[in-house]
């Protein structure tokens, strides 16, 4: 580790280095983009609260990145790539102060063809589709944040969203095709990677490698019509959601479920909502719109709102879902926290029902569904909790666990600890192809602190790594 005044230095050195880049310098900015939306989680709420980079830049081109790049690396000055800033997980924040990179001006979709764009990746999601729809395409997966979220920001923290009951997370084979990427060197290196190669340096929180551009398929677009329906029983709900998902006939792009009193906390939609509903969101291609008042009647539930995408007042109820549907609540209750739960695919319903009922006031079902890695209908929580202390998070996440619920935990931000689950040799291996010293959002992956211990492995298109 630098010294304070040895840091001081090698940061003033950089900014001399390049005088004409855009930097930023001021101490509050610098702080506001060394945040994210870590406060989901009051743990890592605690422990980030003192950690900020010292210096920001904003690049306005690859040459420009490049060069910060390898100062940095001359520097030995840790760097943190920043999109939109709408991780959960503490994804962009410094744990060792350095560098800020804001690329969101790397924004330009490079090519599309055909089913596929490629992009880079600081460009918004929400301006990719508002140039693909126009010629009959739309995003597989889009997050509930996709108006602030950046297309880089989805590869490296994200995980799936609004698409994925079709498509599964963004991981699933077929849905990103390839990434351009630059490595952490004092001579950057720029390397394409095809899959499966290239998803290494998915949710690897920016720590393996620079990623420039990601090439991504594209789904057929539809009209979409969003619906949000309400019922007085919690299984009720859970059926009406899992019959849409399992209709192979109905056109669906997302169906989420939430138990009462989610809804209670979305002031916004107060006028058409009764207090104490549970509720399902769906958005149904209009094609099958028709299909639904007699689905909604089936399973004794009322149709609260319903409306085109885009013709609401410019809202969307996806931006109820997912995360989103956290943050809704904390803009009512500052005490509530969340989960992140994946069912068993073969009794996703049972668990579902069961976990609701154990656990119920206390924890806030919210369901999402979608197909996993294998293509399986299944679904994912993110509920709700009411918090009280550290130690009573962990024995209600003990209790899915035992439950045969597989349980990602939000309130860590080393990659291994939350979805990533394991130490893997292969992403190690990355990083110490292309992050030789470690300078990359360092502290954030814990296998690099084990990476003597691990196999020898070789990855086809980067390098052979012996330990």
């Amino acid at each position: 580790m630098m010294s304070d005044s040895a840091r001081q230095s090698a940061l003033a050195a950089v900014v001399a280095a390049l005088p004409s880049l855009d930097w930023i310098k001021e101490a509050p900015k610098v702080k506001r983009l060394s945040r994210d939306f870590h406060w989901f989680s009051p743990i890592l709420k605690q422990q980030l609260e003192d950690k900020f980079a010292e210096l920001a830049v904003r690049p306005r081109n690859e040459a420009e990145l490049s060069a910060i790049v390898a100062a940095c690396a001359k520097q030995r000055l840790p760097l943190n790539i920043r999109g939109g800033g709408t991780g959960n997980y503490g994804q962009l924040i410094p744990l060792h102060g350095g560098v800020i990179v804001d690329i969101t001006r790397l924004n330009a979709i490079v090519a599309m063809r055909d089913g596929v764009v490629k992009a880079q990746a600081g460009i918004r999601l929400a301006d990719i589709e508002a140039q693909t729809r126009p010629l009959g395409w739309e995003l597989r997966c889009l997050p509930s944040t996709w108006r602030l979220a950046t297309l880089g920001g989805l590869f490296g923290g994200g995980f799936g969203g609004v698409g994925s009951i079709n498509y599964g997370p963004l991981a699933a084979p077929g849905n990103v095709l390839s990434i351009r990427v630059m490595t952490m060197e004092e001579q950057p290196r720029i390397i394409t990677l095809n899959a499966p190669e290239a998803l290494l340096l998915h949710h690897a929180y920016g720590s393996n490698g620079i990623v420039l551009e990601i090439e991504l398929a594209l789904a057929p677009c539809h009209q979409w019509i969003e619906h949000l329906d309400t019922f007085d029983d919690f299984a009720a709900a859970m059926a009406f959601a899992d019959a849409i998902a399992r209709s192979p006939g109905i056109v669906k792009r997302q169906v989420a479920v939430m138990a009462a009193p989610i809804t209670d906390y979305f002031t916004d939609l107060a006028d058409v909502l009764t207090p104490g509903q549970h509720a399902v969101i769906s958005v149904i291609g209009s094609e099958n719109d028709a299909l639904m008042p007699g689905l909604v009647a089936e399973h004794h539930g009322r149709c609260a709102l319903r409306f085109a995408a885009g013709e609401h007042d410019g809202h969307s109820l996806i931006e109820y879902c997912w995360n989103h549907t956290t943050l809704q609540a904390l803009k009512v209750d500052k005490t509530l926290t969340y989960l992140q739960s994946a069912f068993a695919a073969e009794h996703y319903h049972q668990q579902v029902l069961e976990m609701e009922q154990r656990l119920s006031g206390e924890v806030l079902s919210h369901i999402e569904f979608l197909r996993d890695l294998n293509g399986n209908l299944t679904c994912s929580g993110l509920p709700l909790v009411r918090y009280s202390d550290e130690t009573r998070l962990n024995a209600i996440m003990q209790t899915f666990r035992d439950n045969g619920v597989k349980i990602n935990n939000p309130h860590v931000c080393q990659i291994e600890a939350g979805k990533q689950g394991r130490v893997s040799a292969e992403v190690v291996a990355v990083k110490r192809a292309f992050d030789p010293h470690n300078l990359l959002n360092p502290g954030k992956l814990r296998g690099w602190d084990i990476r003597d211990t691990l196999p020898e492995v070789n990855i086809p298109g980067i390098t052979t790594i012996t330990t």
